[in-house]
Formats: C-alpha cells, structure tokens, sequence
C-alpha cells in the first residue's frame, strides 16, 4: 500500500503542467494588435497559418546549455558567463538552460515538493548575466545603447531536473502555447531523481520542444539498456496539451524542432586503464568508436533519426568538485567506485531546420561535471504578412507616427 500511495502522489505531482513564467501561462495566443488603417481580412489567420504560400522562413539563433550540479547551490556572485561564452559574440534569440541535481537527490528531496528556492537562485543569476550580455551586444552606429533584454517563457523543475527558456523580449509576442510535461523514470520507475521535463512552445508557425533529462547511471556492463529504457519511457508518456485549436502536437517527435539535452550518463565501453590512458592522450576519437551514446545514434534503435556534432572536447565526468583532475586518478577511499572518465553530458537534437554551429565544453568546477553548450541556427516558419506588420513597427514611419502621439500626449 505505502509504495503505492506514494506513487501515486508523486505521479500526481509530476504531471502538474505549471509552470514559471514572465508573462501568463494560459495557453493564450499572443498577437500583435493590427493598426486600424491595415486591412484586417488580409490578415486572417487562416491565411497566416494555413496558407503556406504566403510562409517563409527566418533564421533564428539558439543556444542551449546543460549542466549536472552536483546538488551544489551556487553562491549569489557566481559567474554565469561560463555558460554563456562561445566564439560568437552577438546575442541568441533563444537561450535554454537545462540542470540536473540542483538538489542533492536524497530522500527528502525525491518525496517531498520542491520549495523553489534553488530554481528562483538560478534564474535569477541567469537574468543577470542574460540582460547584462544583451546591453554589451547591442550598441547602434551612433554609439547610443539601445539596451536588449530577456524574459523568462518557462522554468520548471522536478526534484532535481530544472529547464529554463529565455527569449528575446522582442520575439515574446510571437510565442503561442507554452507547456511543460513531466516524467518520472527513477525510483519504483516513476519517481522524479531520474527522468525528463520537456517543454514546448511556438515560435511564429513553428513548433519547438526541448526535452531536460538525467537517465539511470551506471558504469557497469549493460546498464545502457537502463538508460535506453529510460528514453523510451520519456517519448512515450511525455504528452503536451493539443492547444486551443487542437492543431498542435502531443507528443516529442512530432514537433519540427527537438533538442534532447541533460546528463543522460552514457558511458565508454572500454576497461578503465584503457579509457584512463586514451583521455590523457587526448584521443577522442578511439574513445568515440566505444561511447555507448554514439553507438545508439548509428543503431538507429531508441535514437533513430537524431544527430550529434562532432566532439572535440574532453569527457565531462567525473571530476573532483574544484579540480581539473579526474575523480579516480589518485587513491580513492575504500569502496568507492573509481568512475571512467565519459561524456555523460550531452546535446542531440531531431528535425530539419537545426544546424549546429557550436558544440564545447565548459570549465566551471562548482561540480564534478562540467557544462555543455551548443549553438544552434535554426528556420522557422513566419507568415509574408506578418513579417510585413513586424516590417512596419520597426520602420521609419512607425517611429514618426509614435512621436506625433507622444507629442499629442505631451501638450494635453
């Protein structure tokens, strides 16, 4: 009876589709107001959205992140720019952050409610470093600064598991029908210390999904297939809402644009000496040839269809917590597992429109993992008419209509 009603309150809990946001979460969509002198029935939205001949395409840059923390609560000054810095120097559009143990996984923690507080820390280091990058990135040609921000669209977390979005604040009137689901894959199968929260919304016509994960770990021979079973379980009972107008898609693959990211704790097939000596080589490529992950993706058989970047960079586990040793290296206390070195943190994505422009590492130490980012471009769908009324609000003209009024305002 006890694991049962247990079960059954978290499972409850983990389904809840609430979520953190800086605007409302109602699955309201949000449309720019068309100015009286525009004729409104060449806007209608059958015509934006079903009318593909009046579509085209954008380029819009996203950058993701994940990072398993080690159930280390970051300090008020700590430096999010590790996170954030890549050879591109001018702001995404899109930022997700996706985290894993930002609570340490006991049981207090696994059975009871997360207070928020660690997620509230988080997003709130992120706003910072977030709307200080914008403000450096966006200088006009007269040296004025026209000061970029970024809002938060969603932030969930369960136990453990935390994703955050940010866009632009520009872009906030284009998203439609933000939602979250919950899954619980740990214990009894069901419990949330391991799992995924994916997220979805829309950008203009294109649907985008990001699926935050941490799968079963283990070193051991065979334990892939837990960590496989684990993925299975996520694209299965991962359901979204069908929206107001039941158009859009309930499940992960069906979105145009997937990224899978988290500490998903696949392993090299190699024995330990081996993997030990090829990293202090810096061999990547002999070790890639065994790396449980990439085998799937070949495999075709729970990754069928996704795609990874090339990895350059050195495994991202296990380190000691303020080193740039590897966990293990050295002597190791009695009954403590050494743990191979392995890319356990990663970042795939399925659909076309994504290209990848940045995949690397990062080398924060609050943790005995370390950060992985990537840089993505990505197309999506935007109705000719609507990019023409976007065309409008930043043109000329629009800029002398809004001084005629604020002038009018001004000598009332």
């Amino acid at each position: 009876m006890w694991p049962r009603l247990v079960a059954s309150k978290v499972i409850k809990r983990l389904g809840s589709t609430n979520f953190v946001a800086d605007f409302p979460s109602d699955n309201s969509e949000y449309l720019l107001e068309i100015p009286p002198h525009l004729d409104k029935r060449s806007l209608s939205s059958d015509d934006i959205i079903f009318n593909h001949d009046l579509q085209e395409t954008q380029n819009y840059r996203v950058f993701v992140n994940t990072w398993n923390v080690g159930g280390v609560v970051p300090a008020d000054d700590f430096n999010v720019d590790d996170l954030l810095n890549t050879c591109h120097t001018s702001s995404c559009d899109i930022y997700v952050f996706g985290f894993q143990e930002v609570v340490p996984l006991r049981a207090t923690n696994v059975l009871g409610s997360e207070s928020g507080r660690t997620s509230a820390k988080w997003n709130c280091l992120i706003r910072e470093a977030l709307n200080k990058k914008g403000k450096e990135n966006n200088i006009g040609n007269n040296g004025k600064l026209f000061p970029q921000e970024f809002n938060c669209i969603i932030s969930k977390q369960m136990v453990g598991i935390l994703i955050s979005v940010w866009v632009r604040n520009d872009l906030q009137s284009f998203i439609k029908n933000p939602s979250v689901s919950c899954v619980g894959c740990g214990i009894m199968g069901c419990l949330g210390n391991k799992g995924a929260v994916s997220v979805r919304f829309q950008l203009h016509q294109t649907s985008l999904c990001f699926v935050c994960s941490h799968l079963a770990s283990g070193g051991r021979e065979g334990d892939e297939k837990n960590r496989n079973s684990n993925v299975g379980e996520i694209f299965s009972r991962t359901i979204f809402p069908k929206g107001p107008s039941l158009e859009l898609p309930t499940k992960i693959l069906d979105h145009d644009r997937v990224i899978f990211l988290g500490d998903l704790n696949y392993r090299i097939s190699l024995p330990e000496s081996t993997t030990r000596l090829l990293v202090e080589k810096g061999e990547w490529n002999a070790l890639l040839e065994k790396d449980q992950l990439r085998m799937e993706l070949m495999d075709g058989q729970v990754f069928e269809g996704w795609q990874e970047g090339i990895i350059n960079f050195a495994p991202t586990y296990k380190y000691y917590p303020n080193s740039s040793e590897y966990y293990g290296r050295s002597e190791v206390k009695r009954g403590e597992k050494k743990r191979s070195p392995a890319w356990c943190d990663r970042i795939i994505w399925y659909g076309e429109g994504l290209k990848q422009q940045l995949y690397d590492r990062g080398e924060s130490k609050l943790s005995d993992h370390r950060p992985v980012k990537a840089l993505f471009s990505t197309q999506i769908r935007v109705s000719r008419k609507l990019k023409r009324l976007q065309s409008f609000f930043l043109s000329e003209r629009f800029e002398k209509i809004t001084s005629h009024l604020e002038d009018a305002l001004t000598k009332r």
